[in-house]
C-alpha cells in the first residue's frame, strides 16, 4: 500500500513539474518603446519572432517605437491606464526605479536559470545594479556612455590630441565649438554622465566643468543618436556621453571615427521593463527571456554591446563584427574583467533627477552666450 501511495505521489509531482515547465500561451503582437538603436533594436524583435515562433508556435507581430528614455517614460505616466507599448527598454537604470515606486511597471518574471547568471551588481566603489532586487527590471546588455571623436578632424586637422579622459575634452582652447551634446533632460545617457561629473568633482566644480562645456558646445542635438552621427560627418570633432554601440555603428559604416570609455563612465545595463496594464504581457516577458539566453546575448555581442552574463564574452572569428567591436573598443571584452570604477550612486542620481534637469536649463542652456563669453 504505501508503495502504492508513493509511486501516485511521484506520479502526481511529474505531472505538476511538467505543467509548471510548460510555457505559457504568449499574445500574438509586442510593442517595444525604446532609445536602443534600430541597428541593434531592430535585429533583436526579428530574433524574437523566429525564437517565439519555434518555442511558442505563435506568429508575433512586432513594432518598435525609438524615444529617448526620458521622453518614453514620460509617455507611459500619460498613458496611465491605457499604455500604448508593452515594454520599455534601455537608458539610466534610475529611471525604471521610479516608475516601478510610481507603479506604472509589472514584474517580468524572468526565469531564474537566467536571472541567476546576472550578477548583482558591478564597479566599485559604488556597486552600480544590473537588476532590481524587487524583480521590475533586469539589464540585458552592458554598454558605456563615453566619448567619440573624428579622428581626421581632431587629430591630424586641428591637431589635437585624441582625449583619454574627460578632462581632455576641454584642455585646449580650440576645443570651442567643437564638442557635441545632447540635452540632459532629452537623454538618459547624457544625463547620466552629467551625474558621474557631478559625483566625481563635488556639485560646485561639476557644474563649473559642465558649464565651461556647454561654451565649447558647438551644438545641443535632439537625440543621443544624433550626436556620434554629427561627429562621424566631422561637422564636430568630439561627442559627449555617447552609447557606444552607437558610436560602433557609425565606424561599421565607414567613418573615421574612434571611442573612448573614459575611467569612471556610466555603464548602463540597458534595463527592460513590463508596462503595467499593457495589452500584451506574457509576449513582454517572452521577449525578456529571449534576451537573456544565449542567442539574445550572442545577439548583442554581435552588435557592440557587451554581454551581461559573465560566462559570456565578446568574441567571434577573425574579422567578424564582435572583433571589430573589440578593436573597436581598445581591446575590452567583458566588463567583468579587470578594474571597473563606478562613482555613480544611484540613490543620489534618483533623489534629484529633475534638479539636475532643471539646472542645466536655468543655468547652462539659458545662459550659453554668457557661458561662451566667460570661458
Amino acid at each position: 500500500m504505501r508503495k502504492v501511495l508513493v509511486l501516485a505521489l511521484m506520479a502526481v509531482l511529474l505531472v505538476a513539474s511538467v505543467a509548471m515547465a510548460a510555457p505559457a500561451k504568449i499574445e500574438a503582437e509586442l510593442n517595444v518603446i525604446t532609445p536602443v538603436a534600430k541597428f541593434v533594436s531592430d535585429a533583436a524583435l526579428e530574433g524574437f519572432v523566429k525564437w517565439a515562433k519555434a518555442k511558442y508556435g505563435i506568429d508575433v507581430k512586432v513594432s518598435n517605437t525609438s524615444k529617448g528614455t526620458q521622453v518614453a517614460a514620460g509617455m507611459i505616466r500619460e498613458w496611465g491606464v491605457n499604455p500604448q507599448a508593452d515594454i520599455i527598454w534601455g537608458g539610466e537604470t534610475v529611471v525604471y526605479d521610479g516608475l516601478a515606486a510610481d507603479g506604472f511597471l509589472i514584474k517580468h518574471e524572468a526565469p531564474l536559470a537566467l536571472l541567476d547568471k546576472i550578477p548583482t551588481s558591478m564597479g566599485a566603489p559604488k556597486p552600480l545594479p544590473l537588476k532590481d532586487p524587487k524583480g521590475y527590471w533586469t539589464g540585458t546588455a552592458l554598454e558605456p556612455y563615453g566619448i567619440v571623436y573624428n579622428e581626421g578632424l581632431l587629430v591630424r586637422r586641428l591637431r589635437l590630441t585624441a582625449p583619454k579622459t574627460w578632462d581632455d575634452i576641454l584642455s585646449n582652447p580650440k576645443m570651442k565649438g567643437q564638442i557635441a551634446q545632447c540635452t540632459p533632460d532629452n537623454s538618459s545617457s547624457s544625463h547620466a554622465t552629467y551625474e558621474v561629473i557631478l559625483q566625481r568633482l563635488g556639485e560646485a566644480k561639476g557644474w563649473e566643468w559642465l558649464a565651461k562645456m556647454g561654451a565649447y558646445t558647438g551644438q545641443f542635438v535632439a537625440r543621443s543618436k544624433d550626436v556620434p552621427s554629427v561627429v562621424a560627418k566631422a561637422e564636430y570633432a568630439i561627442g559627449f556621453a555617447v552609447p557606444s554601440y552607437m558610436a560602433f555603428e557609425e565606424f561599421l559604416n565607414g567613418y573615421d571615427i574612434k571611442y573612448v570609455a573614459p575611467e569612471g563612465c556610466y555603464v548602463t545595463p540597458e534595463p527592460i521593463a513590463v508596462i503595467k496594464n499593457c495589452k500584451n504581457p506574457n509576449a513582454a516577458k517572452a521577449f525578456i527571456e529571449y534576451l537573456l539566453t544565449e542567442e539574445g546575448q550572442r545577439l548583442f555581442i554581435d552588435r557592440g554591446l557587451f554581454p551581461i552574463m559573465p560566462e559570456m564574452k565578446v568574441e567571434g572569428p577573425a574579422g567578424s563584427t564582435a572583433e571589430l567591436a573589440v578593436q573597436f573598443y581598445g581591446g575590452r571584452r567583458s566588463y567583468f574583467e579587470g578594474k571597473v570604477e563606478n562613482t555613480y550612486d544611484n540613490i543620489l542620481a534618483d533623489g534629484r533627477y529633475d534638479a539636475v534637469n532643471k539646472y542645466f536649463r536655468d543655468n547652462i542652456f539659458a545662459k550659453i552666450e554668457e557661458l561662451k563669453k566667460k570661458y
